[in-house]
């Protein structure tokens, strides 16, 4: 069982963020299982990690979308948002 292929190349990741995140929900439940072999489980862990700085980037963009549209002359006085670190 190997891991799902990676989405299409995409110049904005905030257009593949729930196709990136649904497959990293699907890897993180498969590796949880335990049903992998070690080379599986380091092939979906390594996924996994690639997905997840795809994620991190497109909500990064994101924010910065928000911070433009909430003040555009002048987004760098636009408040942060607060990370629900769990």
């Amino acid at each position: 069982m190997s891991p799902a292929p990676s989405p299409e190349p995409d110049d904005n990741p905030i257009a593949g963020f729930e196709k990136s995140l649904d497959e990293l929900e699907s890897l993180v439940r498969k590796m949880e299982a335990g049903d992998l072999s070690l080379d599986e489980t380091l092939s979906s862990y390594e996924r996994g990690i690639g997905l997840y700085r795809r994620c991190r980037q497109a909500l990064e963009q994101a924010e910065l979308r928000v911070k433009l549209l909430s003040d555009a002359a002048d987004p760098d006085t636009a408040e942060d948002f607060p990370l629900d670190e769990r």
